[in-house]
């Protein structure tokens, strides 16, 4: 929590997450990530949560390709990431996914698990083992339909408001959506 507090990665405002629903609290781990070395020590941090043995390391997001990098590293395992086509995860750029293998997702921020359950899901459809979920964050605040053990470095439950229900809307607070940034002025 520290690490992030000092990066500047809690921020607090009226944010739109990936699922539509607005919340107070955002937490950008990449603001940490992009330092190597603290990428590393959280990443092993991590992976002790798993002890076991794992074959492959998947990020479900763009967010969690390097921390899952760090993870697969001190794990001795192979890195892969998912992408999305016509709003389907899938596997691309020649990864594969062997049956029997062990698999760890690696996620750097969990919300409500739609995303790491479709990359479990998508395991499974290669006849792969998901042995669990690890975050750096876990932002949920009920308990998850996934049938897989979910660790997180940090507890940081989220209140979420449906857009039409938020009172940061309600206070006329301006939105923002995480991420995406504006090039500055007279640049492109």
């Amino acid at each position: 929590l520290s690490l992030l507090q000092e990066h500047g990665a809690i921020l607090n405002g009226h944010f739109q997450i990936p699922s539509g629903f607005h919340t107070q609290t955002y937490i950008q781990p990449s603001l940490v990530l992009q330092y190597p070395h603290l990428a590393q020590k959280v990443a092993k941090e991590m992976a002790s949560k798993f002890p076991q043995d794992v074959d492959v390391v998947i990020s479900p997001t763009l967010g969690s390709v390097v921390i899952g990098q760090e993870v697969a590293r001190v794990k001795k395992a192979r890195a892969i990431f998912t992408e999305k086509i016509n709003g389907v995860m899938v596997l691309k750029r020649d990864f594969k996914i062997n049956p029997g293998e062990k698999v760890l997702i690696v996620d750097d921020v969990f919300n409500m698990g739609r995303l790491t359950g479709e990359a479990a899901i998508l395991a499974r459809s290669y006849g792969a083992k998901p042995i669990g979920i690890v975050a750096i964050v876990d932002r949920s605040v009920d308990p998850l339909p996934l049938n897989i053990p979910v660790r997180a470095l940090i507890s940081y439950p989220l209140e979420l408001f449906p857009p039409d229900k938020c009172p940061l809307c309600k206070q006329k607070i301006p939105l923002t959506t995480p991420g995406s940034t504006v090039p500055p002025t007279g640049q492109l």
